[in-house]
């Protein structure tokens, strides 16, 4: 069931406030560590045969572990919805789903590095959030990766978990979360998880439709500007989603994203986002001032819904 939007809010100012503290992940993994290990478990009996047997067997462990999380979701809010202080532990129940504290603390880390001029330290920063090669970066790579990754992330790591908590609840909040979780995994194009992965990596794309484009206009909103080389650009990236974060982030900042990357050695063509010069590490501090400005923009959406909700 649709969630109350001040519920939302409240979330997501648990999260800001507190993320997920390091000391208590180490004692009580976070729950999405739970979700990859059930998935890694289920692809390890499971992902084997013809194509047509992995695909299935992908889907039923997505159904499984989605579903899983659902009823969860489900479980929980029932439980709390009697008591006095039924709100306040589904608003920390809900943080779990978000991460807008924890995406801004490692991109914030590659600015410090940055603008201490810790080259090699700001590789190894970026290195924990993106996927591609990062030891022949320049400051302009580094900070290219850290925006593309910020902005791609806004969507999966805030827009989309706020519009699925919005719409469903707890329940379709941990479906997300269970979903993005298993395209990060086994969502990928080698031949491992080329068939195994696909209902993942599908799903996910559905899913984050709507709240992708939601990201980009926030970004652009934000920004002042991006609209046009949000609208322009967004199709050339090879995801169907991430292009609207990433070219709405380009275009209000006025830097140039995407371009050549390597994966393990091997070099990958991008289409360009944008139309400005490579950012800069100055650009990267912009991101991260537009980054949060985004975030205010949801966070007032959120309250001008929960006064509309009350009526």
């Amino acid at each position: 069931m649709p969630a109350d939007p001040w519920l939302v809010l409240a979330a997501g100012a648990v999260e800001a406030a507190t993320g997920y503290p390091q000391r208590l992940h180490a004692r009580l993994p976070h729950p999405v560590a739970w979700i990859a290990a059930a998935l890694r478990g289920l692809e390890i009996r499971l992902n084997r045969g013809g194509a047509r047997t992995r695909r299935l067997a992908g889907a039923a462990s997505l159904a499984l572990v989605a579903g899983g999380a659902a009823l969860a979701g489900h479980g929980l809010e029932r439980l709390l919805a009697g008591p006095a202080w039924g709100f306040a532990a589904a608003a920390v129940a809900g943080s779990l789903g978000l991460a807008a504290r924890s995406l801004h603390d490692h991109v914030a880390a590659v600015d410090r590095a940055l603008s201490a001029g810790d080259l090699p330290g700001a590789r190894a920063a970026v290195g924990r959030i993106v996927g591609r090669d990062v030891g022949g970066l320049d400051e302009t790579g580094v900070a290219a990766a850290a925006l593309e990754s910020l902005a791609e992330s806004f969507n999966d790591g805030v827009a989309a978990p706020l519009a699925w908590f919005l719409v469903g609840g707890l329940a379709g909040l941990f479906a997300y979360k269970a979903v993005n979780t298993a395209d990060s995994l086994i969502g990928h194009r080698d031949e491992r998880y080329r068939w195994f992965g696909w209902p993942a990596a599908r799903t996910d794309d559905l899913m984050n439709l709507l709240p992708a484009r939601l990201a980009g206009g926030l970004l652009a909103l934000a920004g002042g500007g991006g609209w046009r080389v949000m609208f322009r650009d967004a199709g050339r990236h090879a995801s169907p989603n991430a292009g609207w974060p990433e070219a709405a982030m380009a275009g209000a900042l006025r830097v140039r994203l995407g371009g050549p990357v390597a994966y393990d050695g091997e070099p990958h063509h991008r289409a360009a986002l944008g139309e400005g010069p490579p950012p800069t590490p100055a650009d990267l501090r912009r991101g991260l001032a537009l980054y949060r400005r985004a975030l205010a923009l949801a966070a007032l959406a959120l309250l001008v819904g929960g006064l509309a909700w009350r009526r």
